[in-house]
């Protein structure tokens, strides 16, 4: 039997596991996390109230509980206290690193690290309940946000700020964000691009929603889509439809008894973010204009936006792993084909797939074709990969060494937990939000 250990239970390495048990019924695979709980970002990085996309947990969930396919929690790997990677790969024929890019892209801008200033990671972190999230006040005194960034994080964590109890109580939203957002004296959340709305990376869907929350009143400024050159017959028909969207907006009255107001700003470049009181206070735009080559360029004019609460939404990136090669530009780890690059050549029995592989791109279902590739390359390389030493059960060596993984019937006991702690509530299932509890249901199984 092949041995493979495959580093991240989101859908990169979800799918990873799912084509290597396909593929070859002579494979047996652990999907190791460093989180109790499985399914990575569909887990902890979709909006609560985007249940169709958190449905993805359910062909996921089959997948791990495939009878070659082990789920293991609560195993880090790499940095201090984590699994030397050197380690892993001895109890495994073969690794595959599907650890995603776990960090935000910065502005590189004054003022960033002020309080009140945020990656939208951060707060997304915080609403879906990731262990590692602490409550930061976001919201406290705050009246006004700007989000900077016009992709589909940016419309979710927008839609978050402005939404109404009566619509997150049906979600899994953990308990104290649901009090949090919706005692929230924030009345105006400003979304800002550098660019024009014919190159925003939101999706129409997404963008339809911010139109269609009770209480909320949405505007786009028409002298600011007017500065967009795009001709919209000419543009793929995503850009297109966003464009008839932000154009309707536009057209429209403000309504006077929305309670909230979402504008959406085009044309903008943050160069600053302004004090107030020791916090954020506000966000100084340039004004940009087309430069006639796809870009723009700063105008010279700028605009101070008030805001007490900043969210970056900008982008992800990767992250190095002790152990592995990295390369800071790209932020993913080199490879061949799936096939890891140690000095150009390819390191036998090392693999990657997902973000980590190819860069924070594409969708979730990005990552079956990404994933497919990588165990081809690795099937290929399956003979080689042949090892006497590779022990029967890793697992008996993981807690020899003091690494005690959190097993599937783990996972159940955390999923019956935050049922019983919906019921108890009057809400459906409400995730727990903090490592003891987690580990404390999960240990207990």
């Amino acid at each position: 039997m092949l041995r493979v250990a495959v580093v991240g239970s989101g859908p990169s390495g979800c799918y990873t596991a799912q084509s290597l048990v396909q593929s070859d019924p002579g494979v047996l695979v652990d999907v190791l996390d460093r989180l109790p709980c499985p399914y990575g970002l569909v887990r902890y990085g979709v909006a609560p109230d985007h249940e169709k996309i958190k449905s993805l947990q359910g062909s996921l969930r089959t997948v791990l509980e495939h009878e070659r396919v082990r789920f293991l929690g609560g195993v880090r790997v790499g940095g201090p206290g984590g699994l030397p990677v050197e380690r892993l790969r001895g109890l495994y024929h073969a690794v595959v690193y599907c650890v995603g890019a776990a960090t935000d892209r910065r502005l590189g801008i004054p003022g960033e690290e002020l309080p009140g200033s945020w990656s939208a990671t951060e707060f997304v972190s915080w609403y879906s309940a990731h262990p590692d999230a602490a409550d930061a006040g976001f919201l406290r005194g705050v009246r006004s946000a700007v989000v900077i960034g016009v992709g589909n994080v940016a419309v979710d964590v927008t839609r978050m700020l402005v939404r109404g109890a009566a619509e997150l109580r049906p979600t899994d939203i953990p308990q104290a964000a649901l009090d949090t957002l919706t005692a929230s004296g924030l009345t105006e959340v400003q979304m800002a691009g550098r660019r024009g709305p014919a190159q925003a990376r939101f999706t129409t869907k997404e963008l339809r929603e911010l139109g269609a929350l009770p209480g909320t009143d949405v505007t786009v400024d028409e002298a600011e889509l007017a500065l967009d050159p795009a001709d919209p017959g000419a543009l793929p028909a995503g850009p297109r439809r966003n464009l008839e969207v932000l154009r309707a907006w536009a057209a429209r009255s403000a309504t006077a008894a929305a309670a909230r107001r979402v504008r959406l700003r085009f044309f903008l470049r943050p160069v600053e973010l302004l004090a107030e009181g020791g916090r954020v206070g506000a966000v100084r735009f340039e004004r940009t204009a087309p430069d006639g080559a796809g870009g723009v360029t700063g105008t010279g004019r700028y605009e101070d936006v008030p805001a007490q609460l900043v969210l970056r939404s900008v982008g992800y990136r990767g992250v190095p792993l002790e152990g592995l090669p990295f390369d800071p530009a790209s932020g993913t780890i080199p490879h061949q084909e799936g096939r890891v690059l140690r000095d150009g050549a390819p390191s036998p029995g090392e693999y990657v797939a997902g973000w980590i592989k190819r860069g924070p791109t594409g969708v979730i279902g990005t990552n079956r074709p990404c994933a497919k590739e990588t165990v081809t390359s690795l099937l290929a390389d399956a003979p080689a990969l042949a090892r006497t030493d590779v022990p029967q059960d890793p697992v008996a060596v993981l807690r020899a060494a003091g690494v005690e993984p959190v097993p599937w019937d783990g996972w159940l006991a955390i999923e019956r937990a935050e049922a019983e702690l919906g019921a108890r509530l009057g809400r459906g299932v409400v995730k727990l939000a903090d490592w003891d509890a987690l580990l404390g249901v999960a240990r207990v199984s």
